[in-house]
């Protein structure tokens, strides 16, 4: 099977020739510091395209993705070498949203948010969002690499409710909605509208090529909901669905929904309004075992991700991680329905030895399913 072939049969839910590998997404990536060190380790040349600079991660090298048989290639607006060159540890930064962020030595946390001391909904009107973009000859590359028979998807993620938090701080935002609803959702309402337009932007132009869409929103944290379930389907669930509708008008790609933690408690309203796929399904969150989403949730849901990013992949042994590829192959594979990456972005704490395994192993014991 090509590429393309072989995750687009595992996400209609039947088995391809071996389980399909990704590594490259804004959520599926690999950080720059990360990305050098595996470079270094398999005697690759190393080229540094930074393309997320929020979380310092990369563009993989091609060297890497062929050696690995990533199935996988996005499509990336990469930020200005002379940009990100300039960053030292402690720099201070404002993206086009107004929201500050100082530089980590590994990332830009948060540290400002431009709607943080409003107090009414009418002094939103005074807010400038930025205007939708795309990146230069877009069209143009995703048709090269679906040429090349690979999957395609464009770097570029949705969301309603989780940017929505990081332009009004998570506290007072979470405050917001159960005491100023009507302020926390018109803020949502303008992060809504930037996504419509920008989806449909995107979609117009690449819409028919595209594998898969990306969107997501943290709706957890590691021990259970951010929110109650009334308070999901009251506010959030009904913007979500209002993306993911206008989502799917411009094309036939797969909805892949990105949210980290114990998310179960909100598997079936994200199916009813249009998800096909589950990302990075933390396995270490309260609720997140695969055997279990497997068996619920396995004829309506694919599953992106699995291998476990907090213990194994850094602090566990080569055959620590041959032993979770093989578990979750075991779990999520059968019948199609599974691509296997990391739970998250892979850090400077993994060691390359564990990256080898992991897709060494997954291409193994994967290919026993085909």
């Amino acid at each position: 099977m090509t590429s393309a072939e072989r995750l687009n049969t595992a996400l209609h839910h039947r088995e391809p020739d071996r389980v399909p590998l990704d590594l490259g997404g804004v959520v599926t990536g690999i950080t720059l510091k990360a990305h050098r060190a595996l470079c270094s380790f398999l005697g690759i040349p190393c080229e540094d395209i930074l393309v997320d600079r929020i979380q310092y991660l990369v563009q993989p090298a091609e060297d890497i993705l062929e050696h690995f048989a990533i199935d996988t290639r996005y499509v990336y607006d990469p930020v200005p070498r002379k940009v990100w060159l300039a960053d030292q540890e402690g720099s201070l930064w404002e993206d086009c949203w107004g929201i500050q962020r100082r530089f980590t030595g590994y990332y830009f946390d948060m540290v400002a948010h431009p709607l943080a001391h409003i107090t009414s909904s009418e002094e939103l009107k005074h807010y400038k969002p930025p205007s939708p973009c795309l990146p230069e000859g877009l069209r143009a590359q995703v048709a090269a690499r679906k040429k090349e028979g690979k999957a395609v998807i464009v770097n570029c993620i949705g969301s309603c409710f989780e940017f929505s938090w990081y332009l009004r701080g998570f506290a007072q935002f979470m405050t917001d909605l159960a005491l100023q609803p009507g302020l926390a959702c018109a803020i949502m309402d303008i992060v809504l509208d930037f996504e419509l337009q920008q989806f449909e932007l995107l979609l117009r132009e690449v819409g028919d090529l595209v594998d898969v869409v990306l969107v997501g929103d943290d709706l957890a944290t590691q021990r259970g909901p951010l929110l109650s379930l009334e308070m999901y389907r009251k506010y959030v669930k009904p913007r979500q669905r209002r993306l993911y509708e206008a989502i799917k008008k411009h094309t036939r790609a797969f909805l892949f929904y990105h949210s980290c933690g114990a998310v179960t408690p909100f598997l079936e309203d994200l199916v009813e309004i249009g998800v096909d796929i589950l990302n990075p399904v933390q396995v270490s969150a309260s609720g997140m075992d695969p055997g279990w989403l497997k068996k619920h949730f396995g004829d309506v849901l694919s599953f992106w991700g699995g291998i476990d990013t907090q213990r194994v992949l850094p602090h566990g042994t080569p055959d620590a991680v041959r032993e979770e590829v093989r578990r979750r192959i075991d779990e999520l594979a059968p019948g199609g329905g599974y691509v296997l990456c990391a739970v998250h972005n892979i850090q400077p704490d993994v060691p390359q030895e564990n990256i080898v395994a992991m897709y060494e192993e997954a291409i193994r014991y994967g290919s026993q399913r085909g």
